[in-house]
């Protein structure tokens, strides 16, 4: 129902490999600095859950341009903590161009009056609140940044850095990054964590549909657990 793929097309495709050949063995930072003044026809946003990793990609981002656009998926499920997060991050990161998208009103009155349908149909929940919001917050755009890295597993162990995806460019800058990177750079630059990260939750979406990671789980065992779904859909390839 909600399904935003489209070919790449083949001019598309061979600069994003040129891109991940430059840039491929790149630090993020590097990554960063380069396709933040790349001339994307459209411009480029990040997108960011404000989860328990985004701080990194979010400082990254400010310390090379705060005034960067910042896309927030505001789902109508999200933890509160989540809200106060982002607040906390923007004003610490001077980001000045936060920009939040929410499901379409008459989605949800007609998809999931109740609010329950992640209870029957978590592909059709996140079609809604989330695949479709993140069409009309790319619409436009010519490349857009994430924090997807390889040490997440399942169908991430193979991220490029730079990849075509649909009609527009998608720039992973922390796909090499592992656990132990991620939690230096928060040491390092004194980041604060997501306030439930103490309470076990290490990656975190929507309320209903996040646990607790126990220890020695993969860092994204907690979402939608037992239900063999492992991304929300909107990086889905052609999302």
């Amino acid at each position: 129902m909600f399904d935003l793929a489209t070919p790449s097309d083949p001019a598309l495709t061979a600069r994003a490999n040129a891109l991940d050949g430059a840039l491929g063995g790149a630090t993020p930072q590097k990554v960063l600095e380069r396709l933040l003044d790349e001339n994307f026809e459209g411009g480029i946003a990040a997108v960011s859950s404000f989860g328990t990793e985004s701080a990194v990609l979010l400082h990254m981002i400010a310390e090379v341009d705060p005034r960067t656009p910042v896309l927030f998926l505001d789902t109508g499920m999200l933890f509160p903590e989540t809200f106060a997060y982002r607040d906390e991050l923007q004003e610490k990161l001077g980001l000045s161009d936060i920009r939040v998208f929410t499901p379409d009103v008459e989605d949800a009155a007609q998809l999931d009056p109740e609010s329950m349908l992640w209870s029957a149909d978590t592909d059709a929940c996140c079609g809604f609140r989330k695949v479709k919001p993140l069409g009309r917050a790319l619409d436009g755009l010519g490349a857009w940044i994430n924090g997807r890295k390889r040490y997440h597993g399942e169908s991430r162990s193979d991220l490029p850095v730079v990849e075509a995806d649909g009609p527009r460019i998608k720039v992973n800058p922390l796909a090499n990054f592992g656990a132990q990177d991620i939690q230096s750079y928060f040491v390092q630059h004194h980041l604060p964590l997501h306030p439930l990260q103490k309470h076990g939750f290490s990656s975190i979406g929507c309320m209903p549909c996040t646990s607790r990671t126990l220890p020695g789980e993969n860092v994204r065992a907690g979402r939608w657990r037992g239900t063999g779904k492992t991304e929300c859909g909107i990086h889905i390839p052609g999302h």
